[in-house]
């Protein structure tokens, strides 16, 4: 080997190309502990509602550490989107001083259960908030599939003269819905067939039970020719 100018070349160029790395990692690991170069500041962009500048920086407490090059956006952005509110953030660092944080803020849209909320896109968040909206359960996981069928089934009970506030997925998947005028709706499994049997109840609350002007308090549309009908204060017809 050591009488062979190629193999001598080769070897020489290995030691070199290792040598380079070690300096490299060596630069690297200095500029990472160096003073140079500190952060001075967080940005935050987004229109914020339910999340503070001090949630924001309690977050940030113990992971903005080191200078502009060491600092971790991935530990910082897994550390914003596990705060209540936050559905998405980015981190980015903008030279030569500067953290930019942008968040993306669920936007509730109804309650799940007794101890937190649903977005717009049918996902569950442990928020709070003391606004009015419609709650909803159902089984884990079902989440995004309530909230799909609320905007069904609200268009579908709009004859019926009421919101509807309550929608139920309940553990051997029945949907059961309660609107603001104190009517319960029991439909049954099979979303697809809900919907129809609540838009047949429609048209014919819309024709024949709404001109009565009664309040009705229970509606049970399970049967396959037709449905259970009760009136506050009267025997169920």
């Amino acid at each position: 080997m050591w009488d062979s100018p190629r193999m001598l070349n080769m070897a020489a160029g290995v030691l070199v190309g290792f040598a380079t790395l070690a300096f490299a990692a060596a630069g690297l690991l200095a500029l990472g502990r160096s003073e140079l170069f500190p952060l001075r500041q967080i940005e935050v962009r987004g229109a914020l509602h339910n999340t503070s500048r001090a949630a924001i920086e309690a977050a940030a407490s113990g992971r903005v550490t080191g200078n502009f090059f060491s600092v971790s956006p991935a530990e910082l952005r897994a550390a914003l989107e596990r705060l209540p509110w936050v559905r998405s953030a980015s981190v980015r660092r903008v030279w030569p001083d500067t953290l930019e944080v942008e968040l993306e803020e669920h936007v509730a849209f109804a309650r799940w259960g007794n101890d937190a909320l649903v977005n717009t896109h049918g996902e569950k968040f442990l928020g709070r908030t003391a606004d009015p909206l419609p709650l909803f359960a159902g089984p884990e996981g079902t989440e995004a599939e309530v909230t799909r069928r609320y905007a069904n089934f609200s268009r579908i009970a709009a004859p019926l003269g009421a919101p509807l506030e309550r929608v139920v997925l309940t553990a051997r998947f029945a949907w059961q819905l309660r609107l603001a005028s104190g009517l319960n709706i029991m439909l049954g499994r099979d979303g697809d067939a809900a919907e129809g049997r609540l838009r047949r109840f429609a048209e014919v609350y819309e024709r024949t039970l709404s001109p009565l002007n009664r309040k009705h308090e229970y509606v049970d549309l399970r049967y396959p020719n037709g449905f259970a009908l009760r009136i506050a204060d009267a025997k169920g017809i």
